[in-house]
């Protein structure tokens, strides 16, 4: 990736960040970089292929740091609250991200771009469910319940919080929030231990 295109990835991410996606328009971009719209055409073909550029961003964040928790020697539920607890500081510290991935009602008609965010939330899907199993057949997690409905219970958790944090414009930490959650979720599927 060249030092342009890093500089009109990053400008994308502020404009996100500070007035929301539906901002994120080749002008915009253009005027709070300061180069003429065809100069932009000249780095990404279009709008999307920004959009794409910042979740490929985002999704190789998110695989780097999945590595390290996953090869940590801590219990299953260590594991889930690490990445439970990386998503809430990532997204604190990017909000733009979160704008991004949690704004599937815009990408409906933009098959490239919700067939990534698809992509994404299925690899994280994966791997808390691998995760789970592994915890339920360790004894970690109750075996009661399907590991599928957990993985549900608790990628459904994650969302609800990061969407509610981005509706009532970030008005709470939701790091602090998220990891209250956590603590819920925990003793839910550890109930039985």
């Amino acid at each position: 990736m060249t030092k342009r295109q890093e500089e009109i990835i990053k400008t994308s991410i502020d404009i996100i960040s500070e007035k929301g996606i539906q901002h994120l328009t080749i002008k915009n971009l253009a005027g709070a970089i300061g180069i003429s719209e065809p100069a932009i055409y000249r780095h990404f073909e279009s709008k999307m292929e920004i959009l794409i550029s910042i979740l490929n961003k985002f999704e190789n964040y998110i695989k780097s740091e999945k590595e390290l928790i996953t090869r940590e020697d801590i219990s299953s539920i260590e594991k889930i609250g690490s990445i439970f607890l990386y998503h809430f500081v990532h997204f604190k510290d990017n909000p733009a991200f979160a704008a991004v991935i949690f704004s599937e009602e815009i990408f409906r008609d933009e098959k490239r771009l919700s067939d990534k965010v698809f992509s994404i939330i299925s690899s994280n899907f994966e791997m808390i469910r691998v995760i789970v199993r592994k915890g339920q057949r360790k004894n970690e997690i109750r075996t009661d319940i399907n590991e599928e409905q957990i993985t549900d219970i608790i990628m459904g958790a994650l969302r609800l919080i990061v969407k509610k944090w981005r509706l009532s414009n970030r008005s709470f930490d939701i790091e602090m929030e998220g990891m209250k959650l956590w603590d819920s979720i925990k003793m839910m599927i550890t109930d039985n231990i």
